[in-house]
């Protein structure tokens, strides 16, 4: 739990200013192409952008990936406001598994990467906790599987795909950069200034991927810009502290970017001239990814609670207890107005966005840590009690479930009539300081389809 705003900043001042020395005397980050080392840069902050530009409405809320809308482009939870919403996907009644394959093999309790469909829908990608990013087809047949250097804790993020790259980062604190018909490295930032990892899902916007890298000794984060084209850095803010896990997300119509921290701060910066905003301070660490809708950010602590906050200046709006910690990625509805999120007391909560108001709650057995998705009549949710939940989005009643392996973390991710999820591989002895971990059974990736 973070400690006093005030104690947390005094702390902090030293450390900061020590990693920036750092920087400084290391020059800035390169970036490793094909050919080894593409040289270094100076951290100059992107180029601002008209709004406007390409048929951009402020007066309209379009609930697309990108700002105007980019059929090329495809990431993390639907977009930049990471809202988790696909109004165009339909959940059936009852669902078979129509393939599988083991990809996670480590004890991490990270939630696991969500699959992730390329623009046309021909390719799926699927990161491992081994490092390996995997293609297949709909019907996953191997397209091509590319090594990463993150053989440790491997890989957690979500490849955002862009103009026919993806750019998924490592737990080794890399950036890489995919060619997706081939499966080729375009490039691979090094080490994010010394960087042990990077969790978060990549955003892309205008050429430009903005993402959170994490380090150590001591634990804080950095939020970095990173041109898409060469992997080179742009610009980066070091404020954070606490290792960062949660994904950048970022509103341009209220020109807004928002990320958090295991600090229990929630991080705002001006978009597109990313001048620092303000911070906002939870009781807890922040996990999961923070939604944002309607001027507004919404955000789960370790505090128990869940936040509305709001992006102008960074009030609290309401606030909504429940009885555990709040790690998941909160999924809205806004066109009904609704917010689900799920907690370690094993509920799903449907909230009102206006109010706070609990609309109703479902046990799903198990501790909820990955990406809520919900669809035009369902919220998809997995648990920890080894199920793939799908509950109506009205009600909170069980549609079905699915029973796997190891716990179910990464999102479940609708497209075309099939389901993509991927569980945690099965270990015993794993909380047993004792005992050695041992990997009993692989995690799984799963595509489901209509059972008829």
């Amino acid at each position: 739990m973070a400690g006093p705003p005030d104690s947390r900043r005094t702390a902090s001042d030293d450390g900061r200013q020590t990693r920036r020395s750092i920087l400084r005397r290391a020059g800035a980050v390169g970036t490793l192409g094909l050919g080894g080392l593409a040289g270094c840069v100076s951290l100059q902050p992107p180029q601002t952008y008209d709004l406007t530009q390409d048929g951009f409405d402020p007066e309209i809320l379009p609930y697309d990936e990108t700002y105007p809308p980019d059929e090329a482009v495809t990431m993390f939870r639907g977009g930049l406001r990471r809202l988790g919403y696909y109004p165009d996907q339909t959940v059936p009644d009852a669902v078979t598994v129509d393939w599988q394959f083991p990809i996670n093999e480590v004890g991490h309790t990270a939630a696991k990467s969500t699959p992730r469909p390329t623009p046309d829908g021909e390719t799926i990608l699927i990161a491992a906790d081994t490092g390996r990013v995997h293609a297949v087809t709909p019907e996953g047949e191997e397209r091509w599987t590319a090594q990463t250097k993150a053989v440790h804790l491997g890989i957690h993020g979500t490849p955002a795909i862009a103009h026919g790259v993806a750019y998924i980062g490592g737990y080794d604190g890399r950036l890489y950069a995919f060619d997706v018909e081939t499966g080729d490295e375009k490039w691979r930032t090094a080490r994010l200034g010394g960087s042990i990892a990077i969790g978060s899902s990549p955003a892309y916007w205008n050429g430009i991927i903005y993402v959170v890298a994490e380090y150590s000794n001591p634990d804080a984060g950095t939020m970095w810009a990173i041109d898409a084209e060469t992997g080179q850095p742009l610009w980066s803010d070091d404020r954070l502290w606490g290792m960062p896990h949660p994904s950048t997300a970022i509103d341009p119509e209220r020109e807004r970017m928002i990320t958090a921290s295991n600090d229990g701060v929630c991080y705002c910066w001006e978009f597109p001239s990313l001048e620092f905003a303000w911070e906002f301070q939870t009781g807890g660490e922040i996990k999961g990814t923070t939604p944002l809708y309607d001027g507004s950010v919404f955000l789960g602590s370790w505090d128990n609670s869940f936040y509305r906050v709001s992006l102008e200046d960074g009030t609290e709006e309401w606030s909504f207890e429940t009885g555990n910690i709040v790690m998941s990625n909160a999924a809205i509805d806004p066109d009904a107005g609704v917010v689900y999120v799920g907690s370690s007391d094993r509920y799903v909560y449907a909230l009102d966005t206006d109010t706070g108001e609990e609309l109703w709650s479902t046990n799903v057995g198990g501790s909820v840590i990955g990406s809520l998705i919900v669809t035009a009549e369902t919220v998809l949710v997995g648990s920890y009690d080894t199920h793939l939940y799908a509950l109506d989005k009205e009600t909170g009643d069980e549609r079905w479930r699915v029973e796997n392996q190891g716990h179910v973390t990464s999102g479940a991710f609708p497209h075309d009539g099939r389901i993509y999820y991927a569980e945690r591989g099965v270990f015993s002895n794993y909380w047993d300081d004792d005992e050695e971990t041992v990997l009993e059974t692989p995690g799984n990736a799963y595509c489901l389809v209509p059972d008829e």
